[in-house]
């Protein structure tokens, strides 16, 4: 099956490429970029005027839950979500039930996602045995597996000497040990940002020092070790702060942050809604204008979504019992462009390299990009296209969306990963996703 893409906007940041005209897919490769392009035979036209086409988005933060909890996600259930959201490839976080610390988790995950999903899994293997903190897993086995990285999102390994040794080995396989960056010991059973706003609500505090000391703690044995950390979720100033320095220094030190904390503050939990509680917490104004800075300066690489659903009933409970996360493939791309693009934070292609070459980058993941002879991963979406989030249409089992009822911008309008074209339901109503057979 052939595609011709006509007058679309093409953008490929890695490659210098950011300019209007066509593209023509044929046989899952692309055959030809830029320009008018006249096709040989008789390719499915699509009208592309005023639409993106981009390298297809890559997450690398995502918690699948299964297996263990088939109820909040499957990996079925979270790729579709992934490929309505326009992403042709997404990393799934450990903490799962059991754990991804064997051989044996990473492989089902990988084959799970081969029968069952549309776009590419990279699995995320434990750094400790069951999460625990207590020894290394068996880093190389994990890796022969097929892990991109290793980590116990989650929770943060507290022994210095186990994150040292882990960095030791990690490096040995040129994979990034991810760090969940929250020392406990002082968010010390807290459920939101510490500070003027959990006063008022009386409500526990977590303070921006619990990831700050943890980064700091970090970097330090990355330097010590010459290992490559990668910082998960980066949510306060002080943690950009250290990020920045450790850039300037020159270490191996990355860092994502996820949509909500470009988006939102603490001052949104003034209704106490429990779809807005997540770990780390959404933090103060000050904060999130600094994450903000700093994913245009490239202090933070990458965006990822921290997707982690939750079933209704574990979030319809008072705010202290329930569970931190909220969902975020399918609503990832319209936040970004609604609250940092159109209001004039972020250039659009710096938004589309935080979602695309960054992580790639960071994973070790190929990306083809816009080139010809490249195997075809491609968005295509509408950044003036506007929908009202209702979270009963997502694709993903769980609801738990900060955004409903918000009318946000950017519609993703179709995915070409290979042979195949996904086409998501449309956001404003109507349609069914995946309506190609080719997608099937």
């Amino acid at each position: 099956m052939a595609w011709l893409v006509k007058g679309a906007r093409l953008l490929d940041p890695a490659r210098g490429i950011d300019r209007t005209g066509d593209l023509l897919v044929d046989g899952g490769k692309i055959v030809r970029v830029g320009g008018e392009i006249r096709a040989d035979g008789e390719p499915a036209t699509i009208e592309a005027k005023g639409c993106v086409l981009a390298p297809a988005f890559v997450d690398m933060h995502v918690h699948l839950r299964e297996p263990g909890r088939e109820d909040a996600e499957t990996i079925e259930s979270g790729t579709r979500a992934a490929a309505a959201g326009g992403f042709g490839a997404i990393a799934c976080m450990p903490n799962t039930d059991p754990p991804l610390d064997s051989q044996g988790a990473i492989r089902f995950v990988l084959e799970r996602a081969e029968e069952a999903g549309p776009v590419q899994v990279l699995p995320i293997g434990c750094i400790t045995a069951g999460r625990r903190g207590e020894r290394l897993a068996e880093i190389g086995d994990l890796v022969r597996a097929g892990a991109a990285a290793i980590s116990d999102d989650g929770s943060w390994v507290e022994s210095p000497l186990l994150m040292r040794r882990a960095l030791e080995y990690a490096r040995m396989f040129d994979i990034p040990v991810v760090t969940h960056a929250e020392d406990k010991r002082l968010s010390a059973g807290g459920v939101m940002h510490e500070g003027e706003m959990s006063l008022h609500l009386g409500l526990r505090g977590i303070p921006a020092e619990s990831e700050v000391v943890a980064i700091e703690r970090d970097v330090r044995l990355a330097e010590l070790a010459e290992g490559r950390l990668h910082v998960a979720h980066v949510s306060t100033a002080e943690g950009v702060a250290v990020v920045r320095r450790a850039k300037e220094r020159g270490l191996a030190v990355t860092a994502e942050t996820a949509p909500h904390y470009l988006a939102l503050t603490d001052r949104c939990l003034a209704g106490y809604d429990t779809n807005r509680k997540v770990n780390p917490p959404l933090r103060t104004a000050a904060d999130r204008d600094a994450l903000r800075g700093a994913v245009a300066d490239g202090v933070i690489d990458a965006i990822a979504t921290d997707h982690a659903p939750h079933p209704l009933h574990e979030k319809e409970v008072e705010f202290d019992a329930a569970p931190f996360g909220v969902v975020g493939l399918e609503t990832a791309l319209a936040v970004l462009l609604t609250y940092l693009v159109r209001a004039g934070h972020l250039p659009l292609p710096r938004l589309v390299e935080c979602l695309t070459s960054a992580p790639a980058k960071i994973l070790g993941l190929d990306l083809p990009g816009l080139a010809e002879g490249a195997d075809a991963s491609l968005v295509l979406f509408d950044p003036e296209g506007s929908w009202v989030v209702d979270p009963s249409r997502f694709e993903s089992l769980s609801r738990n969306t900060p955004f409903a009822g918000e009318r946000l911008f950017g519609e993703i309008k179709a995915l070409f990963l290979g042979p195949k074209r996904i086409v998501p339901r449309p956001k404003s109503g109507g349609g069914f996703l995946f309506p190609d057979e080719e997608a099937r």
